[in-house]
């Protein structure tokens, strides 16, 4: 099921979800539309599949690990750094959440963003604590959405493998983020 997520995802970003058949898929894992079938009744089937493992990477852990961090400022790059690199790793089923997600049908696209919504509300509490706990709700959700912004855009010019690796991208958009532009003047 995973080779079949990992091919779909693929298609859904250089064709789109819409334009993605399901005979696209199986040609690229090799198998008959039938086998598609047998594990994925539908092609919903294979875009919620991609997407709830993706935000199950995304929460698996995250708060666990976020208690082994003393301080605002290290659990802030701690989720900066974990967000780039399970990003990286998995660009194309981070993209196809970003851009087909929409396309679910309403009960699936409700399971995923109540997972998003976990997040948001994991990564909001730790930017309020790191701020000082008295942002106006309507600045630390535009805060929140701006760090996830920042974050997600990449996909449209990082190459995972070229010369800066996620770690120090991830330590330049912290820097960015916490301390503002003027933090690297040369």
């Amino acid at each position: 099921m995973a080779r079949i997520g990992k091919a779909a995802s693929k298609l859904f970003n250089k064709k789109g979800y819409l334009e993605t058949s399901i005979a696209d898929i199986a040609s690229a894992v090799r198998m008959s539309k039938g086998g598609i079938f047998y594990y994925f009744p539908t092609k919903n089937e294979i875009l919620y599949f991609i997407l709830t493992n993706y935000m199950d990477l995304v929460l698996e852990g995250l708060e666990e690990d976020l208690k082994k961090f003393d301080g605002s400022f290290s659990r802030i790059q701690f989720i900066i750094s974990r967000h780039l690199e399970l990003y990286t790793n998995n660009m194309d089923e981070a993209k196809t959440l970003l851009h087909e997600a929409h396309l679910l049908p309403p009960k699936y696209l409700k399971a995923i963003n109540e997972k998003e919504k976990k997040y948001f509300q994991i990564v909001a509490a730790e930017l309020s604590d790191f701020l000082g706990n008295n942002v106006p709700k309507d600045r630390l959700t535009a805060i929140t959405f701006s760090l996830f912004g920042i974050c997600n855009w990449i996909y449209s010019w990082y190459n995972p493998k070229g010369s800066l690796t996620h770690h120090e991208l991830s330590e330049i958009i912290y820097n960015i983020f916490s301390k503002g532009v003027s933090s690297w003047k040369l």
